[in-house]
């Protein structure tokens, strides 16, 4: 197996700046705009602009020629190598999910028929599975970035209340499985910009390496809110095709750049009200 440079550690602040993962492409397709890599030369040229601009990361989509997301070696291979062997040399991600592979084992048969590795992968918590999955990826040296859903900008009222505290319970209960596992998993928060679970799930910030993000409305938003946690962020076009000021963004680079303004503005805030 295969794998390029780069640590697994988890996205913070460093001495350099904020340690910010490029979400390459995401869910994204071609009638997303032009700011979205499809082809693997596309996505290697849009990882180099993004490490330029600031980025520390890069998670990126797999997908066939076809477009469909895909975990096979045959497509995941590829995208890893194009990406490297362009000079990319950050570590990369890759997302294990329902939607490349719906059937738990199959996700597990999947990655380990990987010949090529990536640094880190992708495990929503809340899927079938996700716990094996999530133990599984380390024995293979690839880290774990555990996604919990902290509520969603549709919960209001009580819905609202028994959102933030199911996300809570599901945020607390894998920060305390991820503290068992040698700092091989990372825990990751998806939130809405202003949702009550963020706020519960960070009463108490978790006592392992962490990251929060948000998608399209909630992007910026929760950008902030990462720096003023002193978490790690993500962003570009696979979460969010608008830059600050409403703006279409014209590449993952700008994006990056934006948030790297962004992250500064608010820790500098943050520092500053102490």
């Amino acid at each position: 197996m295969r794998r390029g440079r780069g640590g697994a550690g988890g996205v913070s602040r460093g001495a350099d700046g904020p340690r910010i993962q490029v979400a390459l492409n995401g869910a994204r397709g071609g009638g997303d705009g032009t700011a979205v890599p499809m082809s693997p030369r596309a996505l290697a040229e849009s990882a180099l602009g993004a490490v330029a601009a600031g980025a520390r990361e890069v998670l990126v989509h797999p997908r066939t020629p076809c477009g469909r997301e895909s975990l096979s070696p045959r497509v995941v291979g590829p995208v890893l190598e194009a990406l490297r062997g362009a000079g990319v040399r950050v570590p990369l991600g890759v997302p294990v999910s329902v939607v490349t592979e719906s059937d738990p084992m199959g996700r597990l048969e999947r990655v380990r028929s990987w010949t090529v590795l990536p640094e880190r992968a992708v495990v929503r918590w809340g899927e079938p599975g996700a716990r094996e999955l999530a133990s599984a990826l380390p024995a293979r040296g690839v880290a774990v970035d555990a996604v919990v859903r902290l509520g969603g900008p549709e919960a209001s009222g009580g819905a609202g209340r028994e959102a933030a505290r199911a996300g809570a319970e599901t945020w607390a209960g894998a920060a305390a499985w991820a503290a068992g596992q040698a700092g091989r998993v990372r825990l990751v928060g998806e939130a809405a910009g202003a949702d009550p679970a963020l706020e519960a799930a960070l009463r108490w910030p978790p006592a392992v390496p962490w990251t929060l993000f948000g998608r399209d409305a909630a992007a910026w938003p929760v950008l902030r809110r990462a720096a003023r946690y002193g978490a790690g962020a993500r962003i570009g076009v696979g979460d969010v095709l608008l830059l600050p000021d409403g703006r279409p963004a014209r590449s993952n680079a700008e994006l990056v750049a934006a948030a790297v303004r962004e992250w500064g503005r608010a820790a500098t805030a943050t520092a500053g009200s102490r």
